[in-house]
């Protein structure tokens, strides 16, 4: 494919974008924002972008998940929850630093691997901010653990990550399967991405807390403010965990459980909604659909089709090699563009490459571990880690770009490496 008027305008387009983004002299939603309403104008210049294609382009399942669990959380955020959960994992932790990495990051990886990767770190990284405030630590290392460790963990099943769930519908895989051959692999990718964060935040990590003894005589009921409502969100929470484990079963949306779940919250406690919306992230859901509307003009432009295609030409080589150039392939895509739009581009393309009697699982399963831990490389890459950035702007030290990029980079290209090794060792079993 040749580039063409349209594709390059395009490409130039989004590429500025980036680096505005990049380079925070503007805030990341008002570029994503205007750059959304500048490709759709030159859309309709062109004629390769309107607005019905734009609006087609936006993951309301995405934005309706996010705002689902945005709001069963400002619910519970006054109740005293999160104070009472951070005053007691500090006293299991002991006021130490890494102790405190390693459990947070341990749980959130666990709880990764049943909801989406989204909703963990929602629910997860609020808790993480108070207690980092109590304790006296810098929030940065452990909020930037989580969202990369969360990807990670999300890529051992089925419904962790959406990535999965398209490709697991296209390749006719079970959520067995992920269990097979995904998970044994992504525990060595979790343990040496842990190492590599620790080590990276090792400064950190050493500081003492000076209220190490102070959260040892807390006591976490005390902080326990609003139990009855706390019981009431907690139980509809519990509920939407139970229907995100039966949405397959039961062909429903993850969006639809969260919002219903919400509904069902706001009918049962009757909060001040004024209030409620205040605690709401509006700037973290308009940058997605900023960023949904951009990446849709992109696509319909054939930017990624020209790197797809080169993806299609390099399959003619040796299956294991075909399958590790399109795993780094989707990995460096995933860094720069969320890894849901890069996934829905790439299926067809595999499913076109597919010929009569041969195993398609190889390329299908290079592309579940490209699409889920490229996006640990930069703040875009997944929406785990939008989140996070954007909770991380509530404290005195918020995570920006090149923060991300020294710590994130470096760990993507060595879990790569090391799944890389691991895809090699059992191709067999993937063929």
């Amino acid at each position: 494919m040749t580039l063409t008027l349209s594709s390059a305008v395009s490409a130039l387009l989004f590429a500025i974008c980036l680096a505005l983004i990049f380079s925070e002299k503007v805030h990341r939603t008002i570029v994503a924002v205007f750059g959304a309403v500048l490709m759709v104008a030159f859309g309709l210049m062109f004629g390769f972008y309107n607005e019905e294609q734009a609006v087609a382009s936006v993951d309301f399942n995405t934005l309706g998940l996010l705002f689902g669990m945005m709001l069963l959380v400002a619910m519970l955020e006054p109740t005293g929850f999160f104070e009472f959960l951070a005053v007691w994992v500090g006293k299991k932790s002991k006021g130490r630093a890494a102790s405190l990495l390693f459990l947070l990051s341990l749980v959130t990886s666990l709880v990764s691997m049943f909801l989406d990767n989204v909703t963990t770190v929602v629910l997860i990284a609020p808790v993480t901010i108070l207690i980092c405030e109590i304790l006296g630590f810098s929030p940065q290392p452990f909020l930037i653990s989580e969202a990369i460790l969360s990807n990670i963990g999300g890529i051992s099943t089925l419904v962790g990550d959406p990535p999965n769930v398209l490709i697991a519908s296209a390749a006719g895989f079970t959520f067995v399967d992920f269990i097979i051959h995904s998970l044994p692999l992504i525990i060595f990718v979790w343990l040496s991405a842990f190492a590599m964060l620790s080590w990276m935040f090792r400064g950190d990590l050493r500081q003492p807390s000076p209220n190490a003894e102070a959260i040892q005589s807390l006591n976490p009921q005390e902080a326990y403010t609003d139990q009855p409502t706390s019981r009431k969100v907690i139980a509809v929470i519990v509920l939407a965990i139970v229907f995100f484990f039966l949405e397959e079963l039961l062909k429903i949306r993850p969006a639809l459980v969260a919002l219903a779940a919400a509904s069902l919250a706001l009918m049962w406690i009757r909060p001040n909604i004024s209030d409620l919306l205040k605690r709401i992230q509006w700037e973290i859901l308009l940058f997605f659909a900023g960023l949904f509307v951009m990446i849709g003009g992109i696509q319909q432009a054939g930017v990624l089709d020209i790197f797809t295609n080169l993806i299609v030409q390099l399959v003619s080589l040796s299956p294991a090699l075909a399958g590790l150039i399109l795993l780094w392939s989707v990995a460096l895509l995933s860094a720069i563009v969320d890894n849901i739009p890069i996934t829905i581009t790439l299926i067809p393309i595999i499913q076109h490459l597919i010929l009569p009697g041969s195993n398609p699982s190889f390329l299908w399963w290079a592309l579940v571990f490209g699409a889920g831990l490229g996006g640990n490389g930069t703040i875009i890459g997944s929406t785990a880690n939008v989140v996070v950035v954007g909770l991380s702007e509530r404290t005195r030290l918020p995570i920006t770009s090149q923060t991300w990029s020294k710590r994130g980079l470096p760990v993507m290209l060595l879990s790569l490496v090391v799944i890389s090794i691991l895809y090699l060792l059992v191709f067999q079993s993937f063929s």
